[in-house]
């Protein structure tokens, strides 16, 4: 933790902190990918659910190259924090406790489609820091978002259907 004041701190150091928060939603993202995925009974929402969670693991791996190029450090500790805050928040009140709700299913998409919206705040942003550091490729960047972009359409898709539990 910095005790710093925000004026003492580099443009690096402020990127650095912000790249960190984005790994720790990334990491979170994808236990709560992997994990939903095993849960649907769907076999199509599994295997769409789990090819989604491939992609979050690359884009989790590209985050951390970025961030070796940029030569940020990994804060070790505050990725295991969200690993354990991904655990905690599957003891949420779904209206059932012995079985999986249907509403975790319409509550995981709604967090996973946050996430992916997070993360192509996150790519845009680099977009724009790519303008002036040459480590960062634009053109890569450019993909991500676009990957980000086409993952909140099917994570969206797959929530309005989910959301058929709640018809009175």
């Amino acid at each position: 933790m910095n005790l710093m004041p925000e004026a003492d701190l580099s443009g690096h150091e402020l990127l650095g902190i912000y790249l960190n928060d984005h790994l720790v939603g990334a990491s979170a993202g994808v236990e709560l990918f992997r994990r939903s995925a095993r849960a649907q009974d769907d076999s199509a929402i599994r295997a769409r659910i789990t090819e989604l969670a491939e992609e979050v693991a690359e884009d989790r791996e590209e985050l951390l190259a970025l961030m070796r190029d940029l030569e940020v450090p990994v804060q070790q500790h505050r990725v295991v924090v969200g690993w354990i805050g991904e655990k905690v928040g599957r003891l949420k009140p779904n209206g059932t406790w012995v079985r999986r709700s249907p509403l975790s299913n319409v509550v995981e998409l709604e967090a996973m489609r946050m996430g992916a919206e997070g993360k192509r705040c996150l790519w845009r942003l680099l977009l724009q820091v790519a303008q002036h550091e040459p480590r960062l490729s634009q053109q890569t960047l450019t993909e991500l978002e676009q990957r980000a972009t086409a993952q909140i359409e099917a994570l969206e898709a797959m929530r309005l259907q989910a959301a058929a539990v709640l018809q009175p």
